[in-house]
């Protein structure tokens, strides 16, 4: 039971995923390009934050879409794995950072609904997004050849100013 429940939460936020989030993305993000490729994120050097989302996307079987590099890249600076539950964490840290979409509240209301055993993971990251000052101006493709360790430090102190 449980097993089909894990398999059936997958593909709802999978097609959550591709098919209303990808369209909205495209829609909202007309003029948008990633300046890297797959093989330049390779090429950056260790520690980066381009460097960590080019493992990012190997060790997880993941590839480079269109209109999801943003997503991706908050993935690795915030540290939330491309699992269910991750995803979800995701998703509530950005609300309580302010970042008010219909994407993010779907995404929130969907995994509150069908993940109650996780509520307590979504909380943490509610709390930690709470905490953050506002990510919500923060151009998240400057951020690629910077090193990850030094973004987190920046992002995450505690006198961090509004970005």
């Amino acid at each position: 039971m449980k097993i089909q429940l894990n398999h059936i939460r997958k593909r709802l936020l999978v097609y959550l995923a591709h098919e209303v989030a990808l369209p909205y993305f495209k829609l909202v993000r007309k003029g948008y390009h990633f300046p890297y490729s797959l093989k330049q994120l390779q090429h950056l050097p260790d520690g980066t934050v381009g460097r960590a989302l080019y493992r990012f996307f190997n060790d997880n079987d993941i590839h480079l879409l269109p209109h999801y590099e943003k997503h991706d890249i908050k993935h690795v600076v915030l540290g939330y794995p491309p699992t269910e539950e991750g995803e979800v964490s995701l998703q509530c840290f950005m609300l309580a950072n302010g970042r008010i979409t219909a994407p993010v509240l779907f995404s929130v209301a969907v995994g509150l609904l069908i993940m109650p055993d996780k509520w307590r993971s979504f909380r943490q990251a509610w709390n930690r997004g709470r905490q953050t000052p506002s990510l919500n101006r923060l151009n998240w493709f400057d951020l690629v050849p910077q090193q990850l360790q030094e973004v987190r430090h920046e992002l995450f102190s505690a006198k961090a100013q509004d970005l």
